[in-house]
C-alpha cells in the first residue's frame, strides 16, 4: 500500500498559501492548512477535497508558539507530516518613521518567527523518521533591500539565511530544507502595495514555480528568474549603484 503524504501550509487561506494547497492537492495526500481566517480556510479546503484529497484545518495565529507547537505536534502524531511550507506572511503599512518602526516589529514577529514557530517544533519527529522537508517562504527583498520597508527587507533575509543554515545542519539526517524567494506575486496583500510591480506573476504560477523548485530539493527557489538574478547581483555591486538601481521601486503600502 503507498503511503500517503502528509503536507502541512500556513497561511492558507489565500494568495500563494492557498495556491499550493491546490496545487499540492491530489489523492493520496493529507493536507493540514494553517490560517486565521476559518471561512476562508474551508473554502480552499474544499477545492482541495474535489481533487482528493483528505483536509483538516487549524485556525492559529503562527504567533503564538505554544498553542501552534501543540497544534503542529498532535497532528503530526495523528498524521505524519512529510513537507512543511512556513509562508504566512505579512507586509505592513509604510509611511512615516512611527508606522514604519511598528510595522518592523510586526514584520518580524510574523514573518521571521511565526516562521520558525512553524518549522522547529517538527523537526525532532523528522529526524527521527530520517526524512521530512522543511521550506520558508522569504522574498526577493532578502537579497535587495527595500528602503520604504525595512523591516520586511529584515525579516525576510533572516528567514532566508536561517533556512540555508538549517539546510546544511539537517540534511545530515536527511531532511531537506528550501527557501523560497518571490519577486512580485499577484495577491490580496499584493493589491495593497502601490508601486512598480515588475514581472508581476499570479499566485497559480507561483505555486506552479515553487512545487518544482520543491521536487527537485532546491536550496533557493527565486523566480521569476529576471528579477531574481538583478536582486542577487545588487549585494555585489557597489552602494551608490545599488541605491540608484532600487530608486524606481519605491512604493507605499496601504492598511489593511
Amino acid at each position: 500500500m503507498t503511503p500517503r503524504r502528509g503536507v502541512l501550509i500556513t497561511g492558507a487561506s489565500r494568495g500563494i498559501g492557498a495556491a499550493l494547497a491546490k496545487a499540492l492537492a491530489a489523492e493520496g495526500v493529507d493536507l493540514t492548512l494553517v490560517a486565521r481566517d476559518a471561512g476562508s480556510l474551508e473554502q480552499v479546503a474544499a477545492a482541495c477535497r474535489e481533487r482528493g484529497a483528505e483536509v483538516g484545518i487549524l485556525c492559529c495565529d503562527t504567533r503564538d508558539r505554544d498553542r501552534l507547537r501543540g497544534l503542529l505536534l498532535e497532528r503530526d502524531a495523528a498524521c505524519p507530516i512529510d513537507l512543511v511550507v512556513a509562508n504566512a506572511g505579512v507586509a505592513l503599512e509604510t509611511g512615516d518613521d512611527a508606522a514604519v518602526a511598528e510595522a518592523s516589529y510586526g514584520e518580524v514577529e510574523v514573518n521571521l518567527l511565526g516562521s520558525l514557530n512553524t518549522i522547529l517544533p517538527l523537526v525532532p519527529a523528522m529526524r527521527g523518521r530520517g526524512r521530512g522537508q522543511l521550506a520558508v517562504v522569504s522574498s526577493l527583498a532578502a537579497f535587495a533591500p527595500l528602503p520604504d520597508s525595512p523591516g520586511y527587507s529584515a525579516s525576510k533575509a533572516a528567514l532566508a539565511v536561517y533556512g540555508l543554515a538549517l539546510r546544511d545542519r539537517l540534511a545530515p539526517s536527511g531532511i531537506r530544507v528550501n527557501v523560497i524567494c518571490p519577486g512580485y506575486i499577484d495577491t490580496d496583500m499584493g493589491s495593497r502595495y502601490r508601486g512598480w510591480r515588475p514581472f508581476l506573476m499570479s499566485a497559480d504560477k507561483a505555486a506552479a514555480r515553487i512545487v518544482r523548485g520543491l521536487e527537485r530539493n532546491r536550496a533557493v527557489i527565486a523566480f521569476p528568474q529576471p528579477l531574481a538574478l538583478v536582486a542577487q547581483l545588487s549585494t555585489l555591486v557597489p552602494e551608490p549603484v545599488r541605491r540608484l538601481g532600487l530608486s524606481g521601486f519605491r512604493f507605499t503600502i496601504d492598511r489593511h
